[in-house]
This record gives C-alpha cells, structure tokens and sequence, in this order.
C-alpha cells in the first residue's frame, strides 16, 4: 500500500500572504503540516538580498509552527518565460542560473528537493527540427548542469513537470518517459517527475485522462500538483463543492490509480491558483473546503 501525504503548495499565498510567518500560520491553522515552496514568493529575482532574508524566515517560520517544507518550485512567474528553453543562448544561460540560485534558496531553507517547469521552446524553435533537436538537447546538458549545483549544495532531487503544452517538453507519456531516460544519464542526482493533474488538457485519446498518467508515471513522481479542472484547460480550480459538480478530479479515483501503479510513496500538493481579483477571504474559504474534502479520504 502507498503512503500518501496531502499538503499544499503555496502559490495561494502569492501577493496576498507574501510573509513566511503569514502562510506558515494560515497553513497550520488548516491543520497541514507539510508545503511545497513557490518560488514566486521570493521573486522579483530570485538574486536579491531580500530572497535570502526570506528564505532564513521561512526555514524559522515552518520550524516555529511544525510544518516541513518537501520541496521548492518554480510558480506563474518563471513559467511566463522560456528559461532552458530560450532560443537565445545567453537567456537560456539566464535560466540556469535562475535556477542555480533556486538551488541556494532551497539549501537555505535546509529543503533537499527543488524543481518545476524547466523550459519552453518557440514557435519556430518546436516547428524547425534542426533547431528542436538542438535545444531539446542543450536542454538536457543544463538540466544536468543544475543537478550538478544542486549535487554540491546537498539537494538530493531535482522534479521536472510534464506541462500542458506541445513546446514545453515533455508533454506526452512517450515523451516524459524518454526525458527520464536521458536526463539521468550522467545525472549526480535523481531527476524524477512532479506531475500535475490538470496539464492533461491538451492530449487526445487514453492520455487526456489523468488516471492513466498516474497508472503509468506515479512510481516516478513522488509529488503531484492536484487542483480541480473541468479536463479541458489548466483551471487550478479547489475543490469546492462548485466546481466538484463540473470537475473530473476525485480523491478516490487517484488513490486508486496511484495504489494500481505500485508507487511507495507520493506527496500530493493542492496546487489552488485564484484570481488576483478573487475576494481574499474566499480564497481562505476555498482552501478549507478544499484541505477538509481531501482529507476524509487520506
């Protein structure tokens, strides 16, 4: 049988509550003891001092109120641009980086596990084969550069998102199964997956579901993004009895597919992305209802 952990990633905090002392206690108060960081809490830019500053309050913040911090990952922010995967040379550089950096934070915060969205090709970059081929592969070779960093500042993981779009690799199962297999070649740490539930959208046939991502991938991914979505577009809905009604996410159903897939051990992240323009106290409203239906099945 699985363990599975439910927490919360905590991208809801984002602009509303952007202290560490501030999520931390509103995360305690809905009786969840263990986050994933969004690095969209430290931005703009993750090399400012202030970033530091925040990562030492965050480390003392989740010691203060028994939370543990699984893992650190890249938010909306990072995933608005190319990072690996710019057609210019010296962004790409800029992504490595930008994630080199990432690195530091999450020692500092004594995290040993970091990730997220790693890049997304052009238009013509993903049309032109020639090119394709060329940045897919210096994607790799970066990636492996990360791992390196994250090798020497003690990070035992690196989580690479299958995302919902073409350009932004890997998109299918036959494509994230072969990104595991060149990644870690030569890798000095792991890369493993953090699938989200919700990027499905895009596909057709058997791998628009889910379920079958989870039957097939869960023993790769020892974290999940789970948010409620109607199957047709990265929603980031909660899990209110709302959009319950129209959503395709069940508690039942991905323990099953998870228990089906011989996973050990997986941490499920509610990953609730609302509105900036979405009443703050419903935001807080929608993460109870949402932490309290998740949790009568775990």
């Amino acid at each position: 049988m699985a363990k599975i952990v439910f927490g919360l990633n905590n991208c809801w905090a984002v602009k509303r509550w952007p202290l560490p002392e501030e999520w931390a206690e509103i995360t305690r108060s809905l009786d969840i003891d263990v986050v994933q960081v969004s690095f969209d809490l430290f931005e703009p830019m993750l090399g400012n001092v202030g970033a530091d500053i925040l990562a030492e309050r965050t480390r003392e913040a989740v010691a203060k109120y028994g939370i543990k911090v699984h893992s650190t990952f890249t938010g909306l922010i990072m995933y608005s641009v190319n990072l690996l995967s710019h057609p210019d040379q010296f962004m790409r550089m800029a992504g490595v980086n930008w994630y080199f950096r990432g690195v530091e934070l999450t020692r500092k915060m004594n995290v040993r596990i970091t990730g997220g969205a790693i890049g997304a090709m052009s238009v013509y970059d993903y049309r032109n084969s020639e090119r394709k081929q060329f940045i897919v592969s210096n994607l790799f070779e970066n990636v492996r550069k990360i791992a390196e960093y994250a090798y020497y500042n003690n990070i035992e993981m690196l989580l690479w998102e299958p995302m919902p779009v073409p350009r932004e690799i890997p998109w299918s199962i036959e494509e994230t199964k072969y990104v595991l297999r060149e990644v870690n070649k030569n890798s000095k740490i792991p890369v493993k997956l953090n699938i989200d539930l919700g990027h499905q959208c895009t596909l057709q046939g058997i791998e628009k579901d889910p379920y079958y991502w989870l039957q097939e991938l869960a023993p790769e991914s020892p974290s999940l993004h789970i948010q409620q979505t109607d199957g047709q577009g990265d929603r980031h809905w909660p899990f209110t009895e709302e959009y319950n009604k129209v959503g395709i996410i069940k508690a039942e159903k991905v323990i099953e597919a998870i228990e089906k897939s011989g996973a050990k051990e997986v941490y499920l992240f509610l990953e609730y992305i609302p509105a900036p323009e979405y009443p703050d106290d419903k935001v807080l409203e929608d993460l109870k209802i949402s932490v309290k239906y998740w949790k009568q099945y775990l």
